[in-house]
């Protein structure tokens, strides 16, 4: 969250324990604290200089070779050659004996950020899950449906997982690929309101379309030069971006039959389209274009009615003109009453923008605990981002 007007003393006393506590006394592949009274929490040196705690180590570790690949840096470590990290113990023994640290966040064990309030004001960390060995460099995030299950994409050997609210993986499915029913590079993910799974393929510049349950039920190809982004509207019709064509495509499906009904592409002056988002509440489209002239690199927001008339649009230097605070925007998507949250990537924050019709207004809603966000979804109260946590 950000501070509104100088901090006391005391509040900046406050934050640097918590950031020391948040950023140096807990693993970064289980998000546990560590603990030198735990055994399997205590923090242990790699060969590398990275710290883990002692239970990661040994679940990361081949059980026979008795060696890890570094979830950082991917420097090949021994399993006796680490050692206790002894200066975290005393920095812990410290700050404890001297002012007891504030209570950390409630994280559930194992990269999303969930936050909780009203998105006109600032978001607070409410959980985290997922995290080395469960996501490996994620790229996509969509709501399954009511049940409130979260649908994520990456580079695994199954490259679709579902997890429930709590952390804890319910399935996963769409093994690495380009036959039927395999992903070879996944890019996106979007939920249809029947809950169909659909899911962008760079690797077979294809989109892919499965059950919730991972079966396969269709793959719309040979019609994609580089799908990117998707989302489904109110109707299930899916909308893909096409990075290389410069198209937003629309494709109607059966997918009772696994049937193409119509496909066409609405827009096709688009300059690299990505992330695409469309609105429940109005049909509109949201499309971000990342686009360079004389060799600086811009952004571009578009946003189009459900018949694909542009409404408004915005870029990067234009919103520089209108607020100190320079975005760099990389995703987007609309919240339940309309309003377009825009990421930026590059700073680890998520803004609101508002509804755009009389212009942007620009409103932080997170700027802590985010490392690389690439991708948030909204449900209910709370808005969910999936976080690279690149280190």
């Amino acid at each position: 969250p950000l501070r509104k007007g100088p901090a006391s003393s005391a509040a900046l006393h406050t934050g640097i324990l918590r950031e020391i506590q948040i950023n140096l006394l807990e693993c970064k592949v289980c998000f546990e604290m560590f603990n030198p009274q735990q055994r399997e929490r205590r923090p242990q040196n790699l060969s590398c200089g990275h710290v883990l705690c002692l239970e990661c180590i040994t679940a990361l570790s081949h059980p026979l070779l008795r060696k890890l690949e570094c979830p950082f840096c991917r420097q090949l470590c021994s399993v006796d050659s680490t050692s206790h990290c002894q200066v975290l113990t005393d920095l812990q023994e410290l700050l404890l004996s001297r002012v007891p640290p504030p209570p950390p966040p409630h994280r559930s064990r194992g990269g999303f950020m969930l936050a909780t309030g009203p998105t006109c004001t600032p978001l607070h960390l409410h959980a985290a899950f997922g995290g080395w060995g469960t996501l490996i460099n994620p790229t996509g995030i969509a709501v399954l449906g009511s049940s409130g299950s979260i649908v994520v994409v990456h580079d695994g050997e199954k490259r679709v997982v579902v997890f429930n609210l709590q952390g804890r993986k319910l399935q996963s499915f769409g093994r690495k690929g380009k036959t039927n029913g395999e992903i070879c590079y996944p890019i996106d993910v979007a939920v249809t309101p029947s809950g169909y799974v659909v899911v962008t393929d760079a690797g077979d510049r294809a989109v892919k379309v499965f059950t919730s349950r991972g079966n396969h039920v269709l793959t719309v190809k040979d019609s994609f030069q580089l799908p990117w982004g998707v989302d489904t509207d109110s109707c299930g019709q899916i909308l893909v971006s096409d990075v290389q064509a410069g198209t937003l495509s629309q494709v109607k499906v059966d997918y009772n039959h696994g049937v193409i009904l119509e496909h066409q592409a609405p827009i096709s002056d688009l300059e690299c389209p990505k992330a695409v988002a469309c609105c429940q509440l109005t049909g509109n489209t949201a499309v971000m274009e990342h686009g360079a002239r004389e060799r600086h690199q811009y952004r571009r927001l578009r946003v189009f009615s459900k018949d694909f008339h542009l409404l408004y649009q915005t870029d990067s230097f234009s919103l520089a003109l209108q607020s100190p605070m320079k975005l760099n925007m990389s995703g987007v998507a609309f919240d339940r009453d309309g309003d377009v949250i825009v990421i930026d990537s590059n700073q680890g924050m998520i803004c609101s923008l508002g509804k755009l019709q009389n212009g942007p207004v620009l409103t932080p809603l997170i700027a802590d605990h985010l490392i690389r966000p690439v991708g948030l979804v909204l449900l209910n109260n709370t808005l969910i981002t999936l976080d690279t946590r690149v280190d």
